[in-house]
């Protein structure tokens, strides 16, 4: 393979640390589709006739045939998919094979490659985010007017609904998907003719490449194009916070799914049983997924270590990019698959939701607010009377609108019964309608704004 440069072939360890292809296969579609549009840009140029390209063409799809169909013969000798490809491609065409690989190198064609993977990824995860988003719209539809509790610290803060709290996770993920089609048009760009490091000296139409292979443009300089990895970071960034979105739904679904909670049903197809407590029913798809996010966040690490230290252009370290992008990309859309699936199968329990949003003194918050609204109070003095009424009903043991009006106006002498207007849970949502409230009216605003955008 390396000509006549070298006289022995290499040590068996030096080969087993050496190849790729035992991952890098991964990359075959690519690796033609780059080849194919390589061939044709060079007959096109001149510097391959045109019955050469055309024999290139034809057995590059025999290759692919064959790799698709399961037949094709992975060699750890030719060390990666570049050359596995080329030396079958050689069998099958003869001479016009070993014409392929002018004007270009390995370099710039992994560069390629994996581009075009990462951009297929990126493609197949925004796909996955719009479904998970829809299945989350679909449960905030249902649920606009259902009261359950909010929190903070875990504690019951406020009444908010359930439509409110399942459009936060909307909010979430779009993020996600705005940041991947950022990071997506960024790294749009050709390695291909980039060649080793300086560009080639042949007569080739780089423009013509790139637009073969759906990029934007051609990379504006041939050392960048061989080093760069930015863009395998920046998908495992996007990927990370996006898993960090999905630990964070799954950690919520099983707290819910607790007998402690009851606030929702996860259905059978997403729960596993007990070898011994037959009574169990465990969330184990959302905790194996809150567990994988561990291997995502793993492999951006991994990855940033691999490359601080490499000085232009390109050294063999950055072999080791790919196990970690192709681990992360495959957990991450595993991940986002499963979380539509229980998002969409799974059953909220009214009732429980709303008998935990009327307890823990939910609407303490209210009452300041009426106590500035009605009385005139300064929110701090509102704030410590309502202190002392939410004492008051803990030492007796029941809720704000259990105590009368004689035992609030123990408190402050001022408190009408106008009071209890805004104490239940339902009053309470249904007063929130600044823009971005838990208020119905506002859930279903919103509900209806993200159903046309995601049309």
């Amino acid at each position: 393979m390396w000509g006549g440069r070298f006289a022995e072939g290499p040590d068996a360890i030096m080969e087993a640390i050496n190849a790729s292809i035992g991952f890098d296969q991964r990359l075959a579609a690519q690796d033609i589709a780059g080849s194919r549009a390589h061939a044709a840009m060079l007959a096109a140029t001149g510097i391959l006739t045109d019955k050469d390209a055309e024999a290139i063409k034809e057995g590059l799809l025999t290759v692919l045939s064959e790799i698709e169909d399961g037949t094709f013969r992975f060699s750890t000798a030719l060390e990666d998919i570049h050359m596995n490809v080329e030396a079958r491609l050689t069998e099958l065409v003869g001479e016009p094979a070993k014409r392929l690989h002018t004007a270009r190198s390995r370099n710039d064609q992994v560069a390629t490659d994996f581009r075009l993977w990462v951009r297929d990824q990126y493609d197949a995860a925004g796909a996955a985010l719009e479904a998970l988003m829809k299945a989350l719209l679909s449960q905030a539809e249902a649920g606009a007017d259902w009261v359950m509790p909010g929190f903070t610290h875990l504690q019951t803060a406020q009444p908010v609904t359930w439509g409110h709290h399942m459009l936060a996770y909307v909010e979430m993920f779009s993020r996600d998907l705005s940041r991947l089609r950022d990071a997506r048009a960024r790294m749009n760009e050709c390695p291909l003719g980039a060649a080793a490091l300086a560009g080639t000296s042949f007569g080739i139409d780089r423009e013509m490449t790139a637009e073969a292979l759906g990029f934007a443009r051609p990379c504006a300089n041939s050392l960048d194009a061989v080093s760069d990895r930015d863009f395998a970071l920046e998908f495992l960034s996007v990927a990370s916070i996006s898993a960090m979105h999905l630990s964070r739904l799954a950690e919520e679904l099983v707290i819910w799914s607790s007998a402690q909670f009851r606030f929702v049903r996860l259905s059978d197809r997403w729960t596993t049983g007990s070898s011994i407590m037959p009574q169990k029913k465990n969330p184990d798809a959302a905790e194996l997924l809150r567990a994988k996010i561990g291997r995502i966040f793993g492999a951006q690490v991994a990855l940033m270590t691999v490359m601080k230290g490499l000085p232009l252009a390109y050294s063999k370290d950055m072999q080791e990019d790919k196990e970690q992008v192709f681990d992360a990309a495959d957990n991450w859309m595993l991940s986002l698959a499963a979380m539509a699936g229980m998002v969409g199968d799974m059953e909220a329990n009214g009732d429980a939701l709303r008998a935990a949003a009327a307890s823990g003194f939910s609407t303490a918050t209210d009452l300041a607010d009426w106590l500035v609204r009605a009385l005139g109070l300064p929110f701090r003095e509102a704030h410590h009377v309502t202190g002392a009424l939410v004492a008051k009903a803990e030492a007796k043991g029941c809720d704000l609108p259990d105590l009368s009006l004689a035992e609030m106006q123990a408190e402050h002498g001022e408190i009408t019964d106008e009071v209890f207007s805004v104490l239940g849970v339902d009053n309470s949502v249904a007063s929130r309608t600044s823009y971005g409230g838990t208020a119905p009216t506002r859930v279903r605003e919103q509900v209806a704004a993200w159903q046309e955008r995601l049309a």
